[in-house]
């Protein structure tokens, strides 16, 4: 061996001892294993210079993002299918570290999504990746990205060939303190909660923000238990999801989960939807007929927008959360059913007790234990995570290699309040991603979806205003105030008497009005509120 080689041996090992040993010394410290994660990439990238790197874990049919550094914020929230990604199937058949020259055809899953990259594509791109095994299963994978021709050598196979078997070490003791403690990683809490509902749903409850942590502890707190559970949340947060997940969570897992939209249905249909019919009951039941509590015998029933339910039916509910019996319509059997009961609803049911549209005693036998699914707008960057789910989801379904979101489009979904929630970020996703595909004059490979291309501006600033008669509205004594104006001296009135009524509590006046309280805060400040309010 020449000086040279030797030196570079020596050098490499020196760069390895330097990187191991605080992973070694990472095996017997009690962290976070989205921190542990982390310092395995870090560590990775300080061996082998990269642009990008990526942790993914084997999910069945799916690899799933644990960990990412170098890629764009929302690759966490992608799932990519193994069989769409020959270069994942490759690396996972492997029997160690791959290396991907930049002249290979395979299309890469990460194309679009490195930081810094400016282009739609990437001409020239050099990959490495290797399997972690766990025992003798493939547990994921390790990959490494870079954005010129011929970063990698051989030599960086080699250490990657040793870093592999750290590297696996290090997820095994994860994966072991999961299975020993209930505070595992939240990426894990969640593959776990969503591999027992994989029948029932079709995504998992992406998050990392705290509102999403505490939900997904709650989920798993009270999912374990037989308590009725009501979720509440706005339109479109994703509360079926929540619901699915603590069936997924519960002893009653294997049984079915079956679901009632209590708005869908006609007044006249609901009671025979519920409880069943016998044939001859009314017009058109033909046969007898078993309800939604007895297909979830053994099982959960979810009410989806229980206060929706008529008065006369609420009544009837109420009994047979109370006795587990029922009757079918036009029967005087009754039948005995053990069920769990999820009800879940858009509107402020405390609130539709004291205008006597739902009943008190119904709304306390479903809110033993309530559960607040938060608004999108409270859940800061997991906008961009739900934003990788989609985009992979639409990449899939109109065949591109990648589809991605430019900084300005990043930049609009975090600055946008999402009246919508969760579904409106998905239904604008998928339609702006079509809308940019039919714009392009030759179909891309990478499709990268802009600021303008999701149009929220417009969105935001909505359909222009009527002309307005200043006639006959001064005649009629319509203020000419402005509407914004107007709507900041309403919230500051509200805002005002509430603290009143508390005490200056803000807390007390954040739950009255139905808002977070730091929200609160930061609206109350903007209105030039806080000071005088505070009596500071």
């Amino acid at each position: 061996m020449c000086f040279y080689d030797s030196y570079i041996v020596k050098m490499t090992a020196n760069a390895l001892l330097h990187a191991l040993v605080p992973l070694v010394d990472d095996l017997a410290r009690d962290l976070a294993e989205g921190e542990r994660y982390r310092r395995l990439l870090k560590a990775v990238r300080a061996l082998v210079p990269c642009d990008a790197t990526a942790l993914l874990r084997l999910d069945g049919e799916w690899l799933v993002p644990l960990a990412v550094d170098g890629l764009s914020g929302d690759t966490l929230g992608r799932r990519f299918k193994v069989d769409e990604h020959p270069r994942f199937q490759l690396l996972l058949q492997s029997g160690g570290p791959t290396r991907f020259p930049a002249g290979s055809r395979l299309p890469d899953p990460y194309d679009g999504l490195v930081e810094g990259m400016e282009g739609e594509q990437l001409e020239v791109h050099d990959c490495l990746g290797c399997v972690l095994r766990v025992g003798e299963h493939p547990w994921g994978l390790l990959t490494l990205d870079a954005l010129e021709a011929g970063r990698f050598s051989e030599h960086d196979l080699d250490i990657l060939q040793t870093f592999a078997s750290l590297a696996a070490a290090t997820v095994s003791v994860a994966d072991r303190l999961q299975q020993l403690a209930s505070r595992a990683s939240d990426e894990h809490q969640r593959a776990e909660i969503y591999r027992a509902a994989a029948e029932t749903s079709p995504r998992p409850l992406l998050g990392q923000s705290a509102v999403i942590r505490r939900l997904l502890d709650e989920v798993r707190t009270v999912g374990a238990s037989d308590l009725t559970v009501l979720v509440t949340g706005e339109t479109g947060v994703g509360k079926e999801l929540v619901a699915q997940a603590l069936h997924a969570a519960s002893p009653r897992a294997a049984r079915p989960l079956v679901s009632l939209n209590c708005a869908a249905l006609p007044e006249a249909l609901v009671e025979s939807e519920l409880f069943g019919h016998v044939k001859g009951a009314f017009s058109g039941a033909v046969g007898d007929r078993r309800g939604k509590f007895e297909l979830a015998d053994g099982g959960t029933l979810l009410l989806d927008e229980v206060g929706e339910l008529p008065l006369t039916v609420q009544a009837k509910l109420l009994r047979v959360l109370q006795s587990g019996q029922l009757q079918r319509v036009g029967s005087d059997r009754e039948h005995h059913v053990d069920v769990r009961l999820i009800a879940a609803t858009n509107r402020d049911l405390a609130e539709e007790v004291r205008k006597g549209r739902f009943r008190a005693d119904l709304y306390h036998r479903l809110s033993v234990y309530p559960l607040r699914v938060p608004p999108l707008r409270e859940r800061g960057r997991d906008v961009l995570l739900l934003s990788g789910a989609f985009l992979e989801e639409n990449r899939s379904r109109l065949g591109l290699r990648n589809l991605r979101l430019a900084a300005d489009a990043q930049a609009a979904l975090l600055a946008y309040d999402w009246p919508g929630n969760v579904r409106e970020l998905e239904h604008l996703i998928g339609r702006s991603a079509l809308k940019a595909l039919s714009r392009q004059a030759k179909r891309p490979a990478i499709l990268t979806l802009t600021a303008a291309d999701l149009g929220l501006e417009e969105r935001e600033a909505g359909p222009p205003a009527p002309a307005l008669d200043h006639t006959a509205a001064n005649s009629a004594g319509v203020s000419a105030q402005p509407l914004k104006l107007a709507v900041d001296d309403y919230q500051r009135s509200l805002i005002v008497a509430a603290l009143r009524r508390h005490g200056n509590n803000w807390s007390a006046a954040a739950r009255e009005l139905g808002v977070d309280r730091a929200n609160l805060a930061r609206l109350a400040g903007r209105l030039g509120l806080r000071s005088a309010a505070s009596g500071s």
